[in-house]
């Protein structure tokens, strides 16, 4: 006889359970309770900790959504050049070596309007501070070096990539100007130009960015040899060490008169010695490891901030970020392009050969500048360009006329027997077109040539026994210069080491240094 299934007390029988229920009922490893419709209230505690949690949980995600959408929102962007090309791949952010051009507008538009009226800059407006950062591959050095706003350049021409109006290349203006007609783009293009490097992105902050990022920090160290006061910033400070922050933050580092001899070259200085010391304090606060804080400071520097369309994202910000929250402060250099006053006009600056084109070279080559014996770090992804391109050649049968190129002899070696013969042979081999003067004494021979003249150069180089490694291109050089050192007159091959170039006081401080600026006499409070 069967068995009636489950019969109850009035006769009928359940409905047949579900093929899920039927399983797990089979498996004594699951509770049948579970699925058969037994009913339990949940305890109080469950639910209130259930609630508790998904609170917070809504409340994480709204939070991060907020600063994500709100930073985002923050961020203006312009186009990272103008018109003329790169020969590079975009970099990965996270392991390349990486170059940034870092500027300060002097805009007057919005929230610098107290600062002047918007015709104080005209068009984009003219970059009041130019540094480019230098980031190695491996993150464990930086190189941030200054470029004075007076300095005299070549601009190359520009298309403004918002109207597509093109401008004119422009020899020997003011490198600040590069931006004020086609845009941000168009100071990238001339420093590429300059240094032969290849700008990866940009960031560009106004007047207001200085003052609130000095307040979010809560006030940065700084340290001058005397009293001053300067009426046309409104810096005034007491001697030795003051925490500046908000306006007097701005007239420190704006001033142009309060340090050194009362021009660019203090100014940048004292740029340098407050970036160190704010480096130092981010670092010894352990702001880059505390998320509140990262916050504030990303939410006061997006606020004035435009990059370009690389760099506009907050994830990729972060990313850059998080790159230099490791790095040794005595391996962070602050170094000035090395100039003098300018031949066309003594209010200006120009490159000072051959310490700027060496400068560069090492630059191109990825020479630690703090120690410039130390191997260069491994690269990841894309190279420079000058770099990864080959040197010059000698050319076997010379495409021109010799005679009527222009090279000079500049002897560094401290012999002028050194350049007598020199000459001599340039002379004898055809260049007739010959010049030489006594040159600041140098170690290492190189030759340097303008736009145009690589292949000149390049014979040049074979002619007096220069390798191939040190023929280098030189924006204020017209022609092919011969640059003499004290290797040179040895008589031996010329030194091949890049490091063997670099003048020995190139940096002028690293984020640990903690310097004084020496005060202009005529700012000196008495």
């Amino acid at each position: 006889m069967v068995r009636p299934r489950d019969n109850r007390s009035d006769g009928t029988v359940p409905p047949a359970r579900s093929g899920a229920a039927a399983r797990h009922a089979d498996d004594p490893s699951v509770g049948p309770a579970r699925h058969l419709g037994a009913t339990h209230r949940t305890p109080t505690w469950l639910k209130a900790t259930t609630i508790v949690i998904s609170v917070l949980l809504v409340g994480v995600i709204a939070f991060g959504s907020y600063w994500f959408i709100r930073l985002q929102g923050n961020i203006s962007k312009q186009a990272l050049g103008a018109g003329n090309g790169r020969t590079e791949d975009a970099v990965n952010e996270a392991t390349d070596r990486m170059q940034i051009l870092i500027l300060g507008s002097d805009t007057r538009d919005g929230k610098n309007s107290e600062y002047g009226s918007a015709e104080d800059s005209a068009g984009y407006g003219h970059s009041d501070v130019m540094m480019m950062m230098d980031i190695s591959a491996d993150n464990k050095r930086v190189s941030v070096i200054s470029f004075p706003r007076d300095l005299l350049v070549d601009i190359p021409k520009c298309v403004d990539q918002k109207t597509k109006k093109e401008y004119p290349a422009q020899r020997q203006a003011m490198i600040n100007s590069a931006m004020s007609e086609a845009g941000i783009g168009c100071a990238v293009d001339t420093v590429n130009k300059l240094t032969g490097l290849e700008i990866d992105h940009f960031m560009m902050a106004d007047f207001n960015s200085v003052k609130e990022l000095s307040n979010t920090v809560g006030g940065v160290d700084v340290c001058v040899s005397d009293a001053v006061y300067d009426p046309d910033s409104g810096l005034r400070l007491p001697k030795g060490t003051s925490k500046v922050q908000g306006e007097q933050a701005l007239s420190f580092v704006r001033t142009r008169h309060a340090f050194g001899d009362g021009g660019d070259l203090g100014r940048i200085k004292a740029q340098q010695g407050f970036l160190s010391s704010l480096v130092r304090k981010i670092k010894d606060d352990g702001t880059l490891t505390n998320p509140g804080r990262m916050l504030g400071i990303a939410d006061a520097i997006t606020k004035n901030l435009t990059v370009d369309d690389g760099l506009a994202s907050v994830p990729t910000l972060l990313t850059v970020g998080n790159r230099l929250k490791n790095i040794d402060i005595s391996k962070v250099a602050f170094v000035a392009t090395p100039t003098e006053p300018a031949v066309s006009d003594s209010n200006r600056l120009q490159l000072a050969e051959p310490a700027a084109s060496q400068l560069f070279a090492a630059l191109r080559s990825d020479v630690d500048l703090t120690d410039p014996k130390a191997p260069a770090a491994p690269t990841a992804g894309a190279t420079d360009a000058a770099s990864s391109a080959p040197a010059p050649a000698a050319t076997s049968a010379a495409a021109y006329n010799k005679a009527a190129q222009p090279v000079t002899v500049a002897n560094g070696s401290s012999n002028a027997a050194n350049a007598a013969k020199a000459v001599a042979a340039l002379n004898a081999a055809g260049f007739t077109q010959t010049a030489q003067f006594t040159a600041p004494a140098v170690a290492s021979t190189a030759v340097y040539y303008g736009g145009n003249f690589a292949d000149v150069a390049a014979d040049v180089a074979a002619l007096l026994g220069v390798p191939s490694s040190k023929v280098l291109p030189a924006a204020n050089v017209t022609g092919v210069q011969a640059y003499l050192g004290a290797d040179y007159a040895a008589g031996a091959q010329p030194s091949t080491s890049a490091s063997a170039q670099l003048p020995p006081d190139i940096v002028n401080q690293t984020a640990g240094d903690t310097v004084c600026q020496q005060v202009n006499p005529a700012m000196i409070v008495r």
